[in-house]
Protein backbone atom coordinates (compact mmCIF):
# COMPACT_ATOMS: atom_id res chain seq x y z
CA UNK A 1 0.00 0.00 0.00
CA UNK A 2 2.79 2.45 0.72
CA UNK A 3 4.17 1.86 -2.93
CA UNK A 4 1.57 1.92 -4.46
CA UNK A 5 0.92 5.85 -2.49
CA UNK A 6 4.37 6.71 -3.38
CA UNK A 7 4.30 6.02 -7.14
CA UNK A 8 0.78 7.43 -7.26
CA UNK A 9 1.81 11.04 -5.87
CA UNK A 10 1.81 14.03 -7.78
CA UNK A 11 5.46 14.99 -6.82
CA UNK A 12 8.68 13.62 -7.78
CA UNK A 13 9.69 12.12 -4.00
CA UNK A 14 13.22 11.52 -3.60
CA UNK A 15 14.63 9.68 -0.31
CA UNK A 16 18.14 10.38 0.39
CA UNK A 17 20.70 9.53 3.01
CA UNK A 18 22.76 11.68 5.43
CA UNK A 19 25.88 11.61 2.80
CA UNK A 20 23.37 12.56 -0.25
CA UNK A 21 22.93 9.03 -1.46
CA UNK A 22 19.62 8.54 -3.16
CA UNK A 23 17.59 5.78 -1.66
CA UNK A 24 14.30 5.88 -2.86
CA UNK A 25 12.11 7.74 -5.96
CA UNK A 26 9.02 7.49 -7.26
CA UNK A 27 7.22 7.43 -11.05
CA UNK A 28 6.93 10.77 -10.73
CA UNK A 29 10.73 11.73 -10.32
CA UNK A 30 11.36 9.38 -13.43
CA UNK A 31 8.79 11.63 -15.56
CA UNK A 32 9.88 15.16 -14.24
CA UNK A 33 13.72 14.58 -14.30
CA UNK A 34 13.94 12.10 -17.11
CA UNK A 35 16.26 9.37 -15.30
CA UNK A 36 15.36 5.83 -15.14
CA UNK A 37 14.89 4.32 -11.60
CA UNK A 38 18.09 2.54 -11.65
CA UNK A 39 20.16 5.52 -12.99
CA UNK A 40 18.88 7.63 -9.65
CA UNK A 41 19.29 5.16 -6.66
CA UNK A 42 22.79 4.87 -5.15
CA UNK A 43 23.63 8.50 -7.09
CA UNK A 44 24.15 11.68 -4.96
CA UNK A 45 21.19 14.00 -4.83
CA UNK A 46 23.60 16.62 -6.11
CA UNK A 47 22.90 15.42 -9.67
CA UNK A 48 19.53 16.98 -9.51
CA UNK A 49 21.00 20.18 -8.03
CA UNK A 50 22.15 22.72 -10.82
CA UNK A 51 25.86 23.50 -11.55
CA UNK A 52 25.58 26.82 -9.95
CA UNK A 53 24.27 25.83 -6.39
CA UNK A 54 26.14 21.98 -6.40
CA UNK A 55 28.92 23.36 -4.84
CA UNK A 56 26.90 24.37 -1.16
CA UNK A 57 24.86 21.93 -1.09
CA UNK A 58 27.00 19.54 0.87
CA UNK A 59 26.78 21.94 3.52
CA UNK A 60 22.89 22.83 3.38
CA UNK A 61 22.56 19.03 3.31
CA UNK A 62 24.47 18.64 6.81
CA UNK A 63 23.03 21.22 8.05
CA UNK A 64 19.24 19.79 7.77
CA UNK A 65 20.18 16.29 9.14
CA UNK A 66 21.90 17.77 12.16
CA UNK A 67 18.95 19.60 12.82
CA UNK A 68 15.94 18.01 11.12
CA UNK A 69 12.40 19.58 10.58
CA UNK A 70 9.65 19.66 8.22
CA UNK A 71 9.52 22.14 5.94
CA UNK A 72 6.21 22.46 3.73
CA UNK A 73 6.01 22.79 0.19
CA UNK A 74 5.78 26.34 -0.99
CA UNK A 75 7.97 27.91 2.31
CA UNK A 76 8.90 30.90 0.05
CA UNK A 77 12.04 30.10 -1.08
CA UNK A 78 13.10 30.42 -4.45
CA UNK A 79 14.90 26.74 -5.92
CA UNK A 80 15.94 25.44 -8.81
CA UNK A 81 16.35 22.11 -10.14
CA UNK A 82 17.90 20.43 -13.11
CA UNK A 83 16.50 17.42 -15.61
CA UNK A 84 19.39 15.02 -16.89
CA UNK A 85 19.09 16.88 -20.34
CA UNK A 86 20.63 19.80 -18.05
CA UNK A 87 17.41 21.56 -18.46
CA UNK A 88 16.46 23.93 -15.11
CA UNK A 89 13.17 24.71 -13.98
CA UNK A 90 12.15 26.74 -11.09
CA UNK A 91 10.51 23.95 -8.28
CA UNK A 92 8.93 23.78 -4.78
CA UNK A 93 10.56 21.29 -2.43
CA UNK A 94 9.22 20.28 0.70
CA UNK A 95 11.35 18.39 3.31
CA UNK A 96 10.34 15.88 5.86
CA UNK A 97 12.82 13.36 8.29
CA UNK A 98 11.37 9.60 8.67
CA UNK A 99 13.98 7.88 11.08
CA UNK A 100 14.57 4.24 9.71
CA UNK A 101 15.87 1.01 10.57
CA UNK A 102 18.50 2.16 8.48
CA UNK A 103 19.06 5.64 9.70
CA UNK A 104 17.66 8.86 9.36
CA UNK A 105 16.17 9.49 5.68
CA UNK A 106 15.02 12.42 4.04
CA UNK A 107 12.10 12.54 2.02
CA UNK A 108 12.31 15.37 -0.42
CA UNK A 109 8.62 16.16 -2.99
CA UNK A 110 9.98 18.37 -5.52
CA UNK A 111 6.99 20.29 -8.10
CA UNK A 112 7.92 21.84 -11.26
CA UNK A 113 6.45 25.30 -10.70
CA UNK A 114 7.17 26.88 -14.10
CA UNK A 115 3.12 27.01 -15.33
CA UNK A 116 2.49 28.55 -12.03
CA UNK A 117 5.04 31.33 -12.38
CA UNK A 118 4.23 31.96 -16.50
CA UNK A 119 0.52 32.06 -15.06
CA UNK A 120 1.44 34.50 -11.97
CA UNK A 121 3.77 36.73 -14.39
CA UNK A 122 1.37 37.01 -16.75
CA UNK A 123 -1.19 37.98 -14.18
CA UNK A 124 1.37 40.39 -12.60
CA UNK A 125 2.11 41.74 -16.78
CA UNK A 126 -2.25 42.16 -16.47
CA UNK A 127 -2.14 44.29 -13.30
CA UNK A 128 0.77 46.22 -14.68
CA UNK A 129 -0.96 46.92 -17.76
CA UNK A 130 -4.27 47.68 -16.32
CA UNK A 131 -3.25 50.11 -13.73
CA UNK A 132 -1.04 51.76 -17.05
CA UNK A 133 -4.09 52.25 -19.11
CA UNK A 134 -6.11 53.47 -15.76
CA UNK A 135 -3.15 56.34 -15.10
CA UNK A 136 -3.25 56.80 -18.90
CA UNK A 137 -7.01 57.07 -19.04
CA UNK A 138 -6.48 58.96 -15.80
CA UNK A 139 -4.15 61.24 -17.70
CA UNK A 140 -6.24 61.66 -20.95
CA UNK A 141 -9.17 62.63 -19.10
CA UNK A 142 -7.00 65.56 -16.92
CA UNK A 143 -5.89 66.83 -20.40
CA UNK A 144 -9.16 66.48 -22.02
CA UNK A 145 -10.74 68.56 -18.74
CA UNK A 146 -7.40 70.91 -19.21
CA UNK A 147 -8.60 71.04 -23.27
CA UNK A 148 -11.84 72.21 -22.16
CA UNK A 149 -11.09 74.32 -19.20
CA UNK A 150 -9.30 76.17 -22.07
CA UNK A 151 -11.87 76.07 -24.52
CA UNK A 152 -14.36 77.95 -22.16
CA UNK A 153 -11.74 80.56 -21.34
CA UNK A 154 -11.23 81.00 -24.93
CA UNK A 155 -15.20 81.05 -25.30
CA UNK A 156 -15.44 83.23 -22.42
CA UNK A 157 -12.76 85.65 -23.46
CA UNK A 158 -13.55 86.15 -27.15
CA UNK A 159 -17.33 86.34 -26.50
CA UNK A 160 -17.02 88.65 -23.38
CA UNK A 161 -14.96 91.42 -25.83
CA UNK A 162 -18.34 90.91 -28.17
CA UNK A 163 -20.63 91.42 -25.69
CA UNK A 164 -18.77 94.55 -24.91
CA UNK A 165 -18.70 95.63 -28.19
CA UNK A 166 -22.30 95.05 -28.11
CA UNK A 167 -23.52 96.56 -25.32
CA UNK A 168 -21.20 99.57 -25.03
CA UNK A 169 -22.56 100.45 -28.67
CA UNK A 170 -26.31 99.90 -27.98
CA UNK A 171 -26.00 102.05 -24.89
CA UNK A 172 -24.22 104.95 -26.59
CA UNK A 173 -27.37 104.65 -29.90
CA UNK A 174 -29.94 104.56 -26.94
CA UNK A 175 -28.17 107.93 -25.62
CA UNK A 176 -28.39 109.37 -29.44
CA UNK A 177 -31.88 107.80 -28.92
CA UNK A 178 -32.99 109.63 -25.83
CA UNK A 179 -31.73 113.36 -27.17
CA UNK A 180 -34.84 116.30 -27.31
CA UNK A 181 -33.69 117.03 -31.20
CA UNK A 182 -32.11 114.58 -33.31
CA UNK A 183 -30.07 116.55 -36.15
CA UNK A 184 -27.84 114.97 -38.74
CA UNK A 185 -24.66 114.06 -37.17
CA UNK A 186 -26.27 112.73 -34.19
CA UNK A 187 -28.56 110.12 -36.81
CA UNK A 188 -25.11 109.31 -38.94
CA UNK A 189 -23.30 108.32 -35.30
CA UNK A 190 -26.01 106.04 -34.38
CA UNK A 191 -26.09 104.37 -37.90
CA UNK A 192 -22.25 104.21 -37.48
CA UNK A 193 -22.86 102.71 -34.08
CA UNK A 194 -25.05 99.80 -35.29
CA UNK A 195 -22.66 99.24 -37.79
CA UNK A 196 -20.18 98.39 -34.91
CA UNK A 197 -23.29 96.26 -33.19
CA UNK A 198 -23.71 94.03 -37.05
CA UNK A 199 -20.28 93.50 -37.10
CA UNK A 200 -19.36 92.29 -33.39
CA UNK A 201 -22.53 89.93 -34.21
CA UNK A 202 -21.32 88.48 -37.17
CA UNK A 203 -18.12 88.32 -35.75
CA UNK A 204 -19.72 85.70 -33.26
CA UNK A 205 -21.41 84.09 -36.00
CA UNK A 206 -17.89 83.21 -37.27
CA UNK A 207 -16.54 82.22 -33.83
CA UNK A 208 -19.86 79.50 -32.83
CA UNK A 209 -19.25 78.24 -36.75
CA UNK A 210 -15.39 77.63 -35.90
CA UNK A 211 -16.48 75.87 -32.66
CA UNK A 212 -19.66 74.01 -34.61
CA UNK A 213 -16.78 72.93 -36.88
CA UNK A 214 -13.94 71.89 -34.89
CA UNK A 215 -16.74 70.08 -33.07
CA UNK A 216 -18.16 68.42 -35.93
CA UNK A 217 -21.49 69.38 -35.11
CA UNK A 218 -21.95 72.07 -37.89
CA UNK A 219 -23.82 71.52 -40.96
CA UNK A 220 -21.95 70.53 -44.13
CA UNK A 221 -23.03 70.75 -47.66
CA UNK A 222 -20.93 68.35 -49.07
CA UNK A 223 -20.91 67.72 -53.10
CA UNK A 224 -18.57 66.32 -55.46
CA UNK A 225 -16.05 68.86 -56.38
CA UNK A 226 -12.48 69.36 -57.66
CA UNK A 227 -10.42 70.68 -55.02
CA UNK A 228 -8.30 72.29 -57.82
CA UNK A 229 -11.19 74.57 -58.53
CA UNK A 230 -11.13 75.63 -55.16
CA UNK A 231 -7.87 76.61 -54.96
CA UNK A 232 -8.22 79.05 -57.93
CA UNK A 233 -11.19 80.41 -56.76
CA UNK A 234 -9.41 81.31 -53.31
CA UNK A 235 -5.56 82.35 -55.42
CA UNK A 236 -5.92 85.84 -55.53
CA UNK A 237 -7.49 86.35 -51.89
CA UNK A 238 -4.63 84.26 -50.77
CA UNK A 239 -2.41 86.48 -52.35
CA UNK A 240 -3.53 89.56 -51.04
CA UNK A 241 -3.95 88.29 -47.40
CA UNK A 242 -0.72 87.06 -46.91
CA UNK A 243 0.98 90.70 -48.61
CA UNK A 244 3.78 91.23 -51.32
CA UNK A 245 6.96 90.11 -48.69
CA UNK A 246 5.83 86.37 -49.24
CA UNK A 247 5.49 84.36 -52.26
CA UNK A 248 2.40 82.08 -53.26
CA UNK A 249 3.11 79.21 -55.08
CA UNK A 250 0.47 77.15 -56.38
CA UNK A 251 1.51 73.81 -58.38
CA UNK A 252 -1.79 71.27 -58.74
CA UNK A 253 -1.92 68.15 -60.54
CA UNK A 254 -3.73 68.59 -63.32
CA UNK A 255 -5.94 64.75 -63.52
CA UNK A 256 -6.47 65.49 -59.84
CA UNK A 257 -9.51 63.01 -58.66
CA UNK A 258 -12.32 64.64 -57.03
CA UNK A 259 -13.45 64.60 -53.06
CA UNK A 260 -17.07 64.80 -51.42
CA UNK A 261 -16.64 67.79 -49.70
CA UNK A 262 -18.54 71.38 -48.60
CA UNK A 263 -16.54 73.87 -50.84
CA UNK A 264 -17.02 76.79 -48.21
CA UNK A 265 -14.98 74.15 -45.75
CA UNK A 266 -12.39 73.70 -48.35
CA UNK A 267 -11.89 77.57 -48.49
CA UNK A 268 -12.19 77.89 -45.07
CA UNK A 269 -8.97 74.93 -44.78
CA UNK A 270 -7.15 76.81 -47.42
CA UNK A 271 -7.72 80.09 -45.93
CA UNK A 272 -6.72 79.18 -42.08
CA UNK A 273 -3.58 77.22 -43.17
CA UNK A 274 -2.06 79.77 -45.38
CA UNK A 275 -2.95 82.85 -42.82
CA UNK A 276 -0.85 80.02 -40.27
CA UNK A 277 2.11 79.65 -42.81
CA UNK A 278 2.22 83.66 -43.37
CA UNK A 279 2.40 84.93 -39.23
CA UNK A 280 4.98 81.93 -39.37
CA UNK A 281 7.64 84.17 -41.94
CA UNK A 282 7.26 87.46 -40.54
CA UNK A 283 10.29 88.27 -42.80
CA UNK A 284 9.03 86.86 -45.75
CA UNK A 285 9.32 83.61 -47.07
CA UNK A 286 7.28 81.07 -49.41
CA UNK A 287 4.06 79.21 -48.87
CA UNK A 288 3.22 76.27 -51.27
CA UNK A 289 -0.32 74.62 -52.22
CA UNK A 290 0.40 71.43 -53.63
CA UNK A 291 -2.27 69.46 -54.88
CA UNK A 292 -1.71 65.48 -55.72
CA UNK A 293 -3.12 61.87 -56.02
CA UNK A 294 -2.52 59.34 -53.46
CA UNK A 295 -3.03 55.43 -53.42
CA UNK A 296 -3.14 53.86 -50.06
CA UNK A 297 -2.30 49.79 -49.68
CA UNK A 298 -2.94 47.80 -46.62
CA UNK A 299 0.64 48.45 -45.43
CA UNK A 300 -0.99 52.21 -45.13
CA UNK A 301 -4.03 51.90 -43.60
CA UNK A 302 -4.37 53.96 -40.22
CA UNK A 303 -7.34 54.22 -37.77
CA UNK A 304 -8.88 56.65 -39.90
CA UNK A 305 -7.62 56.26 -43.54
CA UNK A 306 -8.41 52.80 -45.17
CA UNK A 307 -6.66 51.24 -47.87
CA UNK A 308 -7.98 53.27 -51.45
CA UNK A 309 -7.48 56.66 -53.69
CA UNK A 310 -7.47 59.69 -52.29
CA UNK A 311 -6.82 62.99 -52.98
CA UNK A 312 -4.20 65.17 -51.17
CA UNK A 313 -3.91 68.97 -50.47
CA UNK A 314 -0.50 69.72 -49.59
CA UNK A 315 -0.02 73.53 -47.71
CA UNK A 316 3.99 74.26 -47.01
CA UNK A 317 5.66 77.21 -45.46
CA UNK A 318 9.44 78.36 -44.96
CA UNK A 319 9.00 79.67 -41.57
CA UNK A 320 9.75 79.49 -37.75
CA UNK A 321 8.64 75.86 -37.47
CA UNK A 322 7.21 74.16 -34.52
CA UNK A 323 9.20 72.30 -31.50
CA UNK A 324 7.80 68.95 -30.60
CA UNK A 325 5.70 70.05 -27.32
CA UNK A 326 3.81 72.91 -30.09
CA UNK A 327 3.39 69.98 -32.69
CA UNK A 328 1.88 67.79 -30.19
CA UNK A 329 -1.12 70.45 -29.04
CA UNK A 330 -1.26 71.92 -32.53
CA UNK A 331 -4.70 70.87 -33.28
CA UNK A 332 -5.76 71.90 -29.63
CA UNK A 333 -9.11 74.38 -29.77
CA UNK A 334 -7.60 77.74 -28.31
CA UNK A 335 -3.59 76.54 -27.89
CA UNK A 336 -1.88 79.40 -30.16
CA UNK A 337 1.44 80.43 -29.66
CA UNK A 338 0.92 83.80 -31.32
CA UNK A 339 0.63 87.39 -29.10
CA UNK A 340 -2.28 88.30 -27.28
CA UNK A 341 -5.10 89.40 -29.70
CA UNK A 342 -2.72 88.14 -32.91
CA UNK A 343 -5.31 84.75 -33.19
CA UNK A 344 -7.96 82.85 -31.15
CA UNK A 345 -6.12 79.31 -30.99
CA UNK A 346 -9.57 78.20 -33.31
CA UNK A 347 -7.41 77.79 -36.66
CA UNK A 348 -5.61 74.56 -36.97
CA UNK A 349 -8.43 72.92 -34.53
CA UNK A 350 -11.03 74.02 -37.38
CA UNK A 351 -9.55 72.37 -40.05
CA UNK A 352 -8.99 69.26 -38.16
CA UNK A 353 -12.52 69.13 -37.66
CA UNK A 354 -13.43 69.80 -41.23
CA UNK A 355 -10.96 66.88 -42.57
CA UNK A 356 -12.20 64.42 -40.15
CA UNK A 357 -15.69 64.93 -40.80
CA UNK A 358 -15.53 64.51 -44.34
CA UNK A 359 -13.65 61.30 -43.77
CA UNK A 360 -10.13 62.45 -43.97
CA UNK A 361 -7.09 62.63 -42.29
CA UNK A 362 -4.33 65.90 -41.57
CA UNK A 363 -0.39 65.06 -40.59
CA UNK A 364 1.70 67.72 -39.39
CA UNK A 365 5.17 67.92 -39.51
CA UNK A 366 7.48 70.90 -38.28
CA UNK A 367 10.86 71.42 -37.80
CA UNK A 368 12.37 74.60 -35.77
CA UNK A 369 14.33 76.74 -38.27
CA UNK A 370 13.05 74.74 -41.30
CA UNK A 371 8.89 75.52 -41.76
CA UNK A 372 5.92 73.43 -41.53
CA UNK A 373 4.18 71.10 -44.04
CA UNK A 374 0.54 70.36 -43.50
CA UNK A 375 -0.73 67.29 -45.32
CA UNK A 376 -4.84 66.47 -45.99
CA UNK A 377 -5.78 63.25 -47.11
CA UNK A 378 -9.44 63.17 -48.18
CA UNK A 379 -11.30 60.02 -49.95
CA UNK A 380 -11.50 60.51 -53.81
CA UNK A 381 -15.27 60.54 -55.00
CA UNK A 382 -16.83 57.72 -57.40
CA UNK A 383 -17.97 60.70 -59.70
CA UNK A 384 -16.73 63.45 -61.94
CA UNK A 385 -16.90 67.00 -60.15
CA UNK A 386 -19.55 69.34 -61.51
CA UNK A 387 -19.63 73.47 -62.12
CA UNK A 388 -21.28 74.92 -59.75
CA UNK A 389 -24.82 76.72 -60.18
CA UNK A 390 -25.49 80.35 -60.14
CA UNK A 391 -26.79 81.04 -56.69
CA UNK A 392 -30.00 83.02 -56.12
CA UNK A 393 -30.00 86.23 -57.34
CA UNK A 394 -30.20 89.11 -54.43
CA UNK A 395 -33.01 92.12 -53.79
CA UNK A 396 -36.60 90.82 -52.45
CA UNK A 397 -38.71 88.41 -54.21
CA UNK A 398 -42.08 88.52 -54.77
CA UNK A 399 -44.85 87.35 -52.21
CA UNK A 400 -47.64 85.63 -53.09
CA UNK A 401 -50.99 87.00 -52.06
CA UNK A 402 -52.65 84.96 -49.03
CA UNK A 403 -49.12 83.12 -48.38
CA UNK A 404 -49.63 81.93 -44.70
CA UNK A 405 -46.23 80.89 -42.62
CA UNK A 406 -46.00 78.47 -39.42
CA UNK A 407 -42.98 79.74 -37.49
CA UNK A 408 -41.76 77.91 -34.43
CA UNK A 409 -39.30 79.26 -32.43
CA UNK A 410 -38.89 78.95 -28.54
CA UNK A 411 -36.72 82.00 -28.25
CA UNK A 412 -39.59 85.08 -28.05
CA UNK A 413 -37.52 88.00 -29.34
CA UNK A 414 -36.05 85.78 -32.23
CA UNK A 415 -39.72 84.39 -32.48
CA UNK A 416 -40.78 88.52 -32.84
CA UNK A 417 -38.01 89.55 -35.44
CA UNK A 418 -38.75 86.95 -37.38
CA UNK A 419 -42.72 87.73 -37.70
CA UNK A 420 -41.68 91.24 -38.22
CA UNK A 421 -39.50 90.60 -41.01
CA UNK A 422 -41.65 88.07 -42.77
CA UNK A 423 -45.03 90.48 -41.78
CA UNK A 424 -42.96 93.53 -43.42
CA UNK A 425 -42.47 91.38 -46.50
CA UNK A 426 -45.92 90.70 -46.60
CA UNK A 427 -46.52 86.95 -45.84
CA UNK A 428 -49.17 86.34 -43.34
CA UNK A 429 -47.82 84.79 -40.27
CA UNK A 430 -48.51 81.93 -37.64
CA UNK A 431 -46.59 82.13 -34.34
CA UNK A 432 -46.06 79.40 -32.23
CA UNK A 433 -43.52 79.08 -28.94
CA UNK A 434 -42.78 75.68 -29.24
CA UNK A 435 -43.78 71.91 -31.10
CA UNK A 436 -46.58 71.02 -28.94
CA UNK A 437 -48.27 74.75 -29.68
CA UNK A 438 -47.72 74.46 -33.38
CA UNK A 439 -48.89 70.89 -34.08
CA UNK A 440 -52.41 72.71 -32.64
CA UNK A 441 -52.49 75.44 -34.53
CA UNK A 442 -51.45 73.40 -37.60
CA UNK A 443 -54.93 70.84 -36.54
CA UNK A 444 -57.02 73.76 -36.04
CA UNK A 445 -56.47 76.58 -38.12
CA UNK A 446 -59.36 77.21 -41.12
CA UNK A 447 -56.35 78.00 -43.67
CA UNK A 448 -53.71 75.47 -44.67
CA UNK A 449 -49.45 76.93 -44.38
CA UNK A 450 -47.51 77.30 -47.35
CA UNK A 451 -43.98 76.53 -44.88
CA UNK A 452 -43.34 75.22 -42.00
CA UNK A 453 -40.51 77.22 -40.84
CA UNK A 454 -39.13 76.09 -37.57
CA UNK A 455 -36.37 75.57 -34.88
CA UNK A 456 -34.00 72.52 -34.54
CA UNK A 457 -33.59 72.25 -30.62
CA UNK A 458 -36.40 72.91 -28.97
CA UNK A 459 -37.76 72.39 -25.21
CA UNK A 460 -40.64 69.78 -25.22
CA UNK A 461 -40.40 68.72 -28.56
CA UNK A 462 -37.75 69.11 -31.54
CA UNK A 463 -38.15 70.49 -34.60
CA UNK A 464 -38.22 67.28 -36.62
CA UNK A 465 -40.40 65.96 -34.28
CA UNK A 466 -43.02 68.40 -34.66
CA UNK A 467 -42.47 68.60 -38.67
CA UNK A 468 -43.27 65.14 -38.52
CA UNK A 469 -46.82 66.19 -36.80
CA UNK A 470 -47.78 68.76 -38.91
CA UNK A 471 -47.02 66.78 -41.88
CA UNK A 472 -49.44 64.10 -40.87
CA UNK A 473 -52.20 66.60 -41.28
CA UNK A 474 -50.62 68.10 -44.23
CA UNK A 475 -48.51 65.60 -46.18
CA UNK A 476 -47.32 68.09 -48.94
CA UNK A 477 -46.05 70.87 -46.52
CA UNK A 478 -42.80 72.68 -46.73
CA UNK A 479 -40.33 72.37 -44.45
CA UNK A 480 -37.86 75.14 -43.67
CA UNK A 481 -35.51 74.29 -40.65
CA UNK A 482 -33.39 76.87 -38.60
CA UNK A 483 -30.86 76.41 -36.20
CA UNK A 484 -27.54 77.04 -34.76
CA UNK A 485 -27.01 73.29 -33.84
CA UNK A 486 -28.50 71.13 -35.90
CA UNK A 487 -27.88 67.76 -35.00
CA UNK A 488 -31.14 65.73 -34.55
CA UNK A 489 -32.08 66.48 -38.44
CA UNK A 490 -28.34 65.87 -39.68
CA UNK A 491 -27.36 62.31 -41.21
CA UNK A 492 -24.95 59.78 -39.37
CA UNK A 493 -22.23 62.01 -41.46
CA UNK A 494 -22.91 65.17 -40.31
CA UNK A 495 -24.32 65.88 -43.63
CA UNK A 496 -27.92 66.77 -44.48
CA UNK A 497 -29.97 64.43 -46.02
CA UNK A 498 -31.24 64.85 -49.43
CA UNK A 499 -34.27 67.10 -49.56
CA UNK A 500 -33.77 68.82 -46.00
CA UNK A 501 -33.32 72.82 -45.97
CA UNK A 502 -32.19 74.35 -43.11
CA UNK A 503 -30.51 77.88 -42.75
CA UNK A 504 -28.31 78.57 -40.00
CA UNK A 505 -28.68 80.95 -37.41
CA UNK A 506 -27.69 84.01 -37.14
CA UNK A 507 -29.12 84.86 -40.29
CA UNK A 508 -29.88 88.47 -42.19
CA UNK A 509 -33.54 89.29 -43.16
CA UNK A 510 -32.41 89.25 -46.66
CA UNK A 511 -31.07 85.85 -46.14
CA UNK A 512 -34.53 84.65 -44.41
CA UNK A 513 -36.19 85.85 -46.94
CA UNK A 514 -34.08 84.14 -50.07
CA UNK A 515 -34.53 80.63 -48.16
CA UNK A 516 -38.31 81.52 -47.21
CA UNK A 517 -39.12 82.05 -51.17
CA UNK A 518 -36.99 78.93 -52.22
CA UNK A 519 -38.38 76.54 -49.61
CA UNK A 520 -41.91 77.45 -50.81
CA UNK A 521 -41.58 77.59 -54.67
CA UNK A 522 -39.49 74.56 -54.50
CA UNK A 523 -36.34 75.72 -56.66
CA UNK A 524 -33.88 73.59 -54.59
CA UNK A 525 -32.35 73.73 -51.27
CA UNK A 526 -32.20 76.58 -49.21
CA UNK A 527 -29.33 79.08 -49.42
CA UNK A 528 -27.32 78.68 -45.94
CA UNK A 529 -26.94 81.71 -44.21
Amino acid sequence: MFEDLLEAAPDAIVGVTADGTIVLVNAQTERLFGFRRQELVGQCVDVLVPEAFRAAHPGHRDRYFAQPRSRPMGAGLSLTAVRKDGTEFPAEISLSALDTGEGLIVSAAIRDVTDRLIAQAERERLITQAERDAAERRMQHARRLESLGELAGGVAHDFNNLLAVISNYTELVRETLAEPALDRAAIDTACHDLEQISRAAERAARLTKQLLTFGRRDITHAEVLDLNRVAGEVHEMLRRTIGEHIRLVIDLEPALRPVTADPTQIEQILVNLVVNARDAMPGGGTVSVETTNADLGDDDVTEVLTAGRYARLRVSDTGTGMPPEVMERAFEPFYTTKPRGSGTGLGLATVYGIVRSSGGDIDLYSKPGTGTTITILLPAAGRTAETPAAGPAGGRTAVTPHTTILVVEDEDALRQVITRILTHAGYHVLAAAGGAEAVHIAQTHPSIPSLLFTDVMMPGMLGNEAADRIRAVHPHLPVLYMSGYARPVLAETGRLPDGVAIIEKPFTSQELLENVHLAIHGTGRAVIG
